[in-house]
């Protein structure tokens, strides 16, 4: 995999540097300093050059902080596309929002290209204040240049905010494609994702090139969905469920999906029947039966009797793939915590419970 090309996570930064003036040392006496004067000057001014490093490393420019507009450029990551809001749907949950943004035709590149296959993102600048974060369209982008993006809005989110507040005719600027994961075709034979709240963004879109669009030459993958929202007036909208569940009844040797909520109670605006649902986190067990692991069965039956889901349950000879993407505690909790700097980190959690690898388990 090559990690230059991978997109940080959670990335939130400025688009064009702020401007300091120099530091100027300047002398207002010339008698001697004593000893513990000296010592102060030292400290004085290892404070100010360690300052001074810290501002140099936060706002020295960089070539995705300063990258220009080019209005009629085509679609690129160093620089800045302005692009059409076509529609902006409000959701059951009102903190949320369906987007389309549409690249104008001069603007539009070959989306046959290989940046353009599973997971990218893409980097939409809030112009109020000079701020970009990245955000992955759903269904990446069609021939008419349209891109779909489930966005929230965040007490704190400047960006998600100032996306809400832009209507149809507005023009948003972004870049991009940045790849978030290189998706292998043949690489798995299963693949397991994990998510909550919009971290199934990036789910979604890989289900969406893989199964949903109907490709002539589909993969022969397996895929399982794990999804948690804190109560049913949170899950994603009809939109994204819909395909999904209609999927995995059609074909569910291809794709299972599962659905689970903190809680039953509270908002009971979402349109999923609530028998579907699943009380409670996302834990090992959840695990083990995506993994067709005979976990309810008797120790002596499974010993001593043979089953489609037993032979499934035998994970040794399958390469299996864990993708996690939700909110840090969750992230944690499956599969440990990130590193610094937003590294993958070591796998902890219930998957490092279970035995699994760095190369077989990735945070999102």
């Amino acid at each position: 995999m090559n990690r230059l090309q991978l997109l940080p996570r959670a990335v939130l930064r400025p688009v064009t540097p702020r401007k300091y003036h120099g530091l100027r040392r300047t002398s207002t006496s010339s008698v001697p300093l004593s000893s513990s004067t000296k010592r102060s000057s030292v400290i004085f001014a290892a404070t100010v050059g360690g300052s001074a490093l810290v501002a140099a490393y936060l706002f020295w420019p960089d070539s995705s902080r300063s990258a220009p507009t080019y209005e009629n450029a085509k679609l690129s990551p160093t620089h800045f596309t302005p692009v059409n809001v076509t529609a902006s749907i409000p959701c059951s949950n009102p903190e949320t929002r369906l987007v389309t943004l549409a690249v104008p035709r001069q603007s539009l590149p070959d989306i046959q290209e290989a940046s353009f296959s599973p997971i990218w993102s893409v980097f939409i600048k809030d112009d109020d204040i000079q701020v970009e974060r990245p955000y992955t369209p759903l269904e990446g982008i069609d021939d008419q240049g349209n891109l779909k993006f489930w966005i929230k809005r965040y007490p704190k989110g400047e960006v998600g905010r100032w996306i809400h507040s832009k209507t149809i005719g507005e023009q948003i600027e972004i870049r991009g494609p940045l790849k978030t994961w290189v998706w292998q075709e043949e690489k798995w034979d299963e693949v397991v994702m994990v998510s909550g709240g919009t971290g199934i963004t990036p789910f979604y879109q890989l289900l969406h090139h893989e199964l949903f669009s109907q490709r002539s030459n589909p993969s022969s993958t397996t895929f399982t969905l794990l999804h948690s929202s804190n109560n049913p007036g949170e899950l994603p909208p009809p939109e994204l469920l819909e395909p999904m569940t209609s999927y995995a009844q059609k074909d569910p040797s291809r794709f299972r999906f599962s659905l689970y909520v903190d809680s039953l109670d509270g908002d009971n605006t979402s349109a999923v029947d609530r028998r579907v649902l699943q009380e409670g986190r996302i834990g090992r067990r959840a695990l083990e039966l995506a993994l067709g692991l005979d976990v309810d069965r008797p120790w002596w039956q499974r010993l001593f009797q043979s089953s489609p889901l037993t032979r499934r349950g035998n994970t040794k000879d399958r390469r299996i793939l864990f993708l996690v993407c939700g909110p840090d505690p969750m992230v944690a909790a499956i599969a440990g915590p990130f590193g610094r700097n937003m590294s993958q980190g070591p796998v902890g959690g219930i998957l490092g419970e279970m035995g699994y690898k760095s190369d077989q388990v990735w945070k999102l």
